[in-house]
């Protein structure tokens, strides 16, 4: 459905920062990153380093997880994709902002890379905000029924 993808969109752009899970062989490694959301390229970007682990198990296996999560709103998207690093110069000066300026000195840096996620599904959560949810939970604790916590939807991106 149009709406629950454009409420997808909205959330990666609105939440910024993500969890990226990769594989490294059997085990899932995640790590915070800042998401550029952008459904015009049907793409999240991201900037990394040459010389980062995440970047060698993209390598060997594309399929990764982002996980937005703001807790205050009570809102969480889990996006499913395909990832792969590239050293496109003229995307990495179009990221380029000023929380990249922790790792490197300038967008010409020979270390940056561009990281593109294609997204093929994600599942959001919405609630009502924390102490909403907190009242519905303790509510439904104290009685036979269970909480209405807010909006879960499935959508294919």
């Amino acid at each position: 459905m149009a709406e629950d993808r454009d409420r997808a969109w909205d959330l990666m752009e609105s939440i910024g920062f993500c969890m990226l899970s990769s594989l490294d062989g059997q085990d899932i490694r995640s790590r915070p990153m800042m998401a550029y959301a952008d459904r015009r390229e049907h793409a999240i970007y991201f900037l990394t380093d040459v010389h980062s682990h995440k970047d060698d198990e993209i390598d060997r296996n594309p399929h990764v997880n982002l996980a937005f999560a703001d807790t205050g709103g009570q809102k969480y998207l889990s996006v499913t994709g395909r990832a792969v690093v590239s050293d496109d110069r003229e995307k990495i000066r179009e990221l380029w902002a000023t929380p990249a300026k922790a790792w490197w000195d300038n967008p010409d840096d020979p270390s940056i890379r561009v990281l593109k996620v294609v997204p093929q599904d994600a599942q959001y959560w919405e609630g009502a905000g924390s102490l909403a949810s907190y009242i519905k939970l303790i509510a439904a604790a104290v009685s036979d029924s269970r909480p209405d916590m807010g909006k879960n939807v499935k959508v294919e991106l």
